[in-house]
């Protein structure tokens, strides 16, 4: 990262429903480099009266030592807080605001459009509901405009407005828009969005951002502001399986040990009985602790502390699931990486894989494709030793030293998404949504009790004993057909039904008891057996 974030603006108060009682949208601004994000977001501010007195006053004195609109006001500044920003006329780091209508509060994320800011790109987008995607009029759907389509799409944002700003500048042509959307949605098709909303505006002008446009009076849809307060969210993470990521083990005296963290999914309450994983050893809830008292129950998006009923070892980065849907158990994952580095992805290099408070030495195996960028669809990759480079975005098998405790990104953006660290330079290199969690026999014999199998309710191989009915049903299922065998032969030589019935059970005693005497024999002797399996009697008797 490069600077700090700029300090969030005072806003005005609205009038209208206390903000507690309204629903919040998370939404991030996005785009190629100089395509108006940032000052989309101050005008869009200032046009709905919610920039304090003071900021306008700042923003007057700024816009003349700064900015690069003349005698007009550099909306841009609302935002852009860096000093090398201001420089620059550029976003560099990621930038939040928060800002309250009458109907809905809102975050939003204005985000760099510079490749080489991609990672902070990526930042904004993995909180965001919503993406608005900024489109220069002149220039259309740039390389960078597809990657951050891509980008968002990847990190779970399923509502996107195209904001195709500029229009001033192609003299509000109906037929440039249309060809801009055309292309946009032909490309998005491969992209998983659940909403498009294509809108012309001018956001220097403010035109279309909080009132209608009188210039381009073809278009019948709402403004962007009235768009994103009418806009639903996706706020089902309450809907979720319960899911606690241990991020503290909070013991402040001997008489009280809990567990700190913030509920990533579910809801939990006092007498709940949870998962302890990758352990697989359930328990029950006793209280949630907060520093304004405890808690009659708790939802996803609150930050407590859960203390048991009963002493269990429970480490920072172990999870406190749903034993009716937990979360899946393995070493190996199937993952969708984008590369944030200039030094290419090396198969088979030790990275740090960190998945909420978890972190485990990994390394990824395979690139098995690469998403094109034109497309936005996955190619294989012909080469297989070819990775990934700067900016790249591909479907990767990694491996894990240690199993953790995981959900798919679709289903948990929280537990499903992760980061690579390079180990030398402590440098952030990745961000990964997990697609497949897979179990190894290695982390079985490394000290899990239990199998990604056993998580989901069956036992797992490994668990398996013999039991008297299995050991009667072997028997049966090869000495019955043995003895009618040996019937039928002992008939076909002697043509006497008594005699063929005693050899048979002379011979159904004689083996029943030589292997009996011969399975307690090698009873004694670890030959062939796996160190750590202990020697079981399956005798098939």
């Amino acid at each position: 990262m490069h600077g700090g974030l700029a300090t969030p603006a005072p806003l005005r108060a609205p009038v209208g429903p206390a903000p507690a009682d309204k629903p919040l949208l998370r939404f991030i601004t996005c785009g190629s480099v100089d395509d108006g994000k940032s000052t989309l977001i101050g005008r869009l501010l200032y046009d709905a009266d919610l920039a304090a007195d003071d900021l306008i006053a700042a923003l007057e004195k700024d816009s003349k030592k700064h900015g690069t609109q003349g005698d007009d006001l550099d909306f841009a500044l609302l935002v852009d807080g860096l000093a090398a920003e201001r420089e620059q006329g550029i976003t560099i780091d990621v930038a939040y605001r928060y800002f309250a209508t009458e109907k809905r509060k809102f975050i939003v994320a204005d985000t760099p459009g510079h490749v080489q800011y991609t990672r902070n790109m990526a930042t904004g987008a993995s909180t965001a509901e919503l993406a608005v995607l900024l489109v220069d009029a002149r220039k259309g759907l740039l390389d960078q405009t597809r990657r951050h389509s891509v980008i968002v799409s990847m990190l779970g944002v399923r509502h996107v407005v195209v904001a195709v700003n500029k229009m001033d500048l192609v003299s509000y042509s109906q037929e440039i828009f249309a060809d801009i959307e055309r292309d946009f949605r032909a490309f998005a098709e491969q992209l998983r969005f659940l909403t498009i909303q294509v809108i012309p505006l001018v956001a220097k002008d403010g035109d279309n951002l909080v009132h209608a446009s009188k210039k381009m009076d073809w278009y019948s849809g709402p403004p962007l502001l009235a768009y994103l307060e009418s806009v639903a969210s996706d706020d089902n993470a309450r809907v979720l399986p319960f899911r606690f990521p241990v991020q503290w083990v909070n013991r402040p005296s001997h008489d009280f040990r809990g567990f700190s963290g913030f509920i990533a999914g579910g809801n939990v309450k006092p007498g709940d009985i949870v998962r302890i994983l990758p352990s697989g050893r359930d328990t029950t809830i006793a209280r949630i602790v907060t520093y304004d008292g405890d808690l009659a129950h708790a939802v996803a998006g609150q930050s407590v502390t859960l203390t048991l009923t009963e002493e269990i070892d429970i480490s920072r980065g172990d999870m406190l699931a749903s034993p009716v849907s937990p979360a899946k158990i393995g070493d190996r994952l199937s993952a969708r990486l984008l590369w944030l580095v200039r030094e290419p992805l090396t198969l088979d290099k030790s990275y740090l894989l960190k998945l909420g408070a978890r972190t485990t030495p990994a390394f990824v195996k395979q690139v098995a494709s690469h998403i094109k960028i034109e497309t936005g669809l996955a190619e294989p990759l012909a080469d297989a030793s070819q990775t990934l480079a700067f900016n790249e975005i591909g479907e990767a098998e990694l491996w894990l030293d240690t199993a953790i405790a995981c959900d798919l990104y679709e289903d948990n953006r929280e537990t499903g998404g992760f980061i690579l660290i390079d180990r030398v330079t402590n440098e952030t290199v990745a961000v990964g949504m997990v697609k497949q969690s897979a179990w190894t026999e290695r982390s079985a014999r490394n000290g899990v009790e239990a199998s990604y199998a056993s998580m989901e309710g069956v036992p797992s191989p490994d668990l398996l004993h013999p039991t008297p009915l299995r050991s009667l049903v072997k028997s049966l299922s090869w000495r019955v057909p043995g003895s009618v065998i040996t019937f039928g032969a002992a008939f076909l030589f002697t043509q006497d039904t008594g005699i063929s019935a005693a050899i048979t059970g002379t011979e159904i005693v004689s083996k029943i008891v030589l292997y009996y005497l011969h399975e307690r024999l090698w009873t004694r002797f670890a030959v062939g057996l796996t160190k750590g399996e202990p020697p079981h009697d399956d005798t098939g008797l």
